[in-house]
């Protein structure tokens, strides 16, 4: 068995992941022996780790300078793919860098180069332009949603960086559609094409749901009682749209999480978090959720307002239903409203509403320590248990970050977790914890 057999075994370990789907399997040996890749797969079948594992079996370990680009078109995106490198654990440095971060705090952490730079393209492009990194010897690029980069207005930065990778050797494209051409200034001439978007996932079922009223107020919140306790996002077209929608159903006591471009990076990572662990089960959000995020396997999607696309149709639908799993896809309709030609097949229901209250599972805990104090999760679980007095049931989701944690915890527990562990010492550490609101 060779070396990187069995680096792939111990990564997979990692994860928790028992096996590579076909996918996965096939885009990891063509990016292994080919140039130039295009790696076209629906979202959530696993194309982050499709190219991340052959890019982490052929990195140089000696080698300290930046060998792999990583360009995404959201925060978000880059976000979940550093941290999918962090805990893979294959030993090699990783960068993340965004905009909205602070650039001086981008300097810092580049002083010493990457193996891995993962990053947004403005933002690389500014590194690049402002010699804050060296990408002379990088010989990897991967453009993930590449198609969507370019949709955004990023050809100029995207052929700026490009020009600026003088030693490169392997490209590899990736999207979940296949309405874009690969761009010219690629230099793409016969690349390796990897196309499993004809693949229809069976386990997603259209539902059509008529509303008395065209703002539809009313209908989500038949449909979210309707659906009790399942988890899900509810797509809207515009953040003016989300607004009152949002106020409507804090109003009538629906718990959740919004999600668009106008709230801070911070808030949206919060966002998610809350919901990846249960404090929020509903989602109320933008287009922006619909690929690149990390969220966990969601039971329905609901189109308050539908996209005008179909590619944008098959993202949002693309949140449910993933990876074997079933799924359900609501579309609103006002009776006045009429269906885009792209949306076929859509079944006629009638909501059965429940009047239930689901009582709050989770709620978010925020500790002011991370990885760079030297804290793992052990030691926030050991803290719960030990000093907290929490049962194993009674400590959810934990989210470690550099200079954070997020810890989901029973609401009946919050107060007197606060008053018992708020200013203890964790890793010699005296650490602040709160409820995040």
């Amino acid at each position: 068995m060779s070396s990187n057999r069995k680096t792939e075994l111990a990564i997979l370990g990692k994860l928790n992941i028992e096996a590579l789907n076909a996918m996965q399997v096939r885009a990891s040996e063509s990016i292994m022996t080919h140039d130039d890749v295009i790696l076209l797969s629906p979202t959530g079948t696993g194309k982050t780790l499709a190219f991340l594992l052959p890019i982490v079996k052929l990195l140089k370990p000696d080698l300290h300078e930046i060998q792999a680009v990583i360009i995404v078109p959201s925060r978000e995106l880059a976000i979940q793919i550093h941290q999918v490198l962090i805990d893979m654990g294959a030993g090699f440095k990783v960068n993340v860098v965004y905009g909205g971060r602070s650039g001086s705090k981008d300097r810092i952490e580049l002083k010493h180069p990457p193996s891995i730079l993962v990053g947004t393209p403005g933002r690389v492009a500014d590194h690049i332009r402002r010699d804050v990194i060296d990408v002379s010897s990088t010989e990897f690029l991967v453009l993930d949603e590449f198609d969507k980069s370019l949709e955004i207005g990023f050809e100029h930065e995207l052929t700026e960086i490009v020009s600026a990778l003088i030693s490169l050797k392997k490209k590899v494209l990736t999207s979940a559609t296949q309405k874009s051409k690969i761009p010219s200034f690629m230099g793409i001439n016969d690349p390796t094409i990897l196309n499993y978007l004809t693949q229809k996932s069976p386990s997603v079922s259209l539902k059509l749901v008529n509303c008395l009223k065209e703002n539809k107020f009313e209908c989500v919140l038949k449909l979210v009682r309707h659906l009790g306790d399942k988890n899900g996002i509810i797509f809207c077209n515009f953040k003016t749209s989300i607004f009152p929608l949002s106020r409507f159903l804090r109003k009538n006591k629906i718990d959740h999480a919004c999600f668009h471009g106008d709230l801070e990076q911070r808030e949206r990572e919060q966002s998610l978090i809350k919901f990846r662990n249960g404090t929020h089960q509903l989602l109320i959000a933008s287009d922006l959720a619909a690929r690149g995020i990390d969220v966990p396997a969601l039971d329905f999607i609901a189109h308050y307002e539908l996209p005008g696309r179909p590619d944008e149709f098959v993202h949002r639908n693309g949140r449910t239903g993933r990876m074997n799993e079933t799924g359900e896809v609501f579309i609103l309709k006002w009776k006045n409203e009429s269906l885009p030609i792209f949306i076929k097949d859509a079944e006629r229901v009638t909501l059965q509403e429940r009047q239930v209250t689901q009582p709050k599972k989770w709620v978010t805990l925020y500790i002011a320590g991370g990885k760079k104090d030297k804290i793992s999760k052990g030691d926030i679980a050991g803290l719960f248990f030990k000093q907290g007095g929490l049962e194993k049931n009674q400590l959810g989701l934990i989210e470690l970050q550099q200079d954070c944690a997020y810890v989901a915890v029973p609401p009946k527990e919050v107060a007197r977790l606060i008053r018992t562990l708020n200013n203890v010492r964790l890793k010699k550490r005296k650490i602040r914890i709160h409820k995040l609101d």
